[in-house]
């Protein structure tokens, strides 16, 4: 259970089984004590729930459905500890990322941690990264999607944009949600190869970063680990997410 401005996370149960198409439920409660049930869309969508593995493994970007105040949804889960973060507007409110822990049943067979990779490979599909972070500055990255060796020049837009990034910082996993520059038909943004974000981040460390694109109607996610330079510019908040939107 995590809490912000007076919204506060509750998993209906903050543990669950191992396997594919797990339910998960949880409620959002507003500074009044009820569930919220009215909220504003956010690129296409009421709420975006991430979850990941503490380990950075089994990274999952759903959309919950809401009915009586209670978000529902399935995910594919393996044992260990994992994080949640429910990304969303409460009408009315400002934008709020909220956190949750699930501890997963079963024996736990821990992912080693990567170094630095610029280069993700998906079905087929190459992604690179080029760019560098750095804290407190609003760095540049530039993602590039290829396929069989080939630019991919028709991404498909994807929840209003041509891709989704988040970064999740190591250690504390505080979050951020990154939308890129442009938007499809702006008459500007080509439907790739390059998806380019400008991306803060508030302190030096290393950070996961998770691509999410669509082509040939299939949504697909690239993961990157990257070393960020410079010196702490903010710490993490004590309760919520320390981190979260940015264009």
């Amino acid at each position: 259970m995590t809490s912000q401005n007076g919204y506060t996370l509750t998993l209906a149960d903050d543990r669950a089984p191992a396997g594919r198409d797990v339910p998960v439920r949880f409620t959002i409660t507003g500074p009044d004590g009820a569930p919220v049930t009215s909220y504003d869309e956010q690129h296409e969508k009421q709420l975006h729930l991430i979850a990941v593995r503490r380990d950075f493994s089994g990274f999952q970007h759903v959309h919950p459905t809401l009915a009586d105040g209670v978000w529902s949804t399935d995910l594919d889960l393996t044992p260990g500890s994992w994080r949640v973060f429910a990304d969303f507007k409460a009408t009315g409110a400002d934008a709020l990322t909220l956190g949750g822990d699930l501890s997963v049943a079963g024996d736990y067979a821990p992912v080693a941690p990567a170094g630095d990779n610029r280069t993700a490979t998906v079905d087929g599909y190459q992604v690179t990264l080029d760019g560098d972070l750095s804290a407190g500055a609003d760095a540049k990255l530039t993602l590039s999607v290829a396929k069989d060796g080939a630019p991919v020049t028709d991404l498909q837009p994807y929840l209003g944009a041509y891709g989704h990034l988040v970064a999740l910082r190591s250690g504390d996993l505080a979050y951020l949600h990154v939308h890129p520059d442009g938007e499809p038909g702006d008459g500007t943004t080509e439907p790739g190869p390059d998806v380019v974000f400008h991306t803060p981040v508030p302190s030096a460390g290393t950070y996961h970063l998770y691509l999410d694109f669509q082509h040939d109607g299939v949504v697909r996610t690239a993961a990157f680990t990257v070393t960020a330079g410079g010196t702490s510019t903010s710490q993490p908040q004590e309760h919520g997410e320390s981190s979260g939107h940015a264009h």
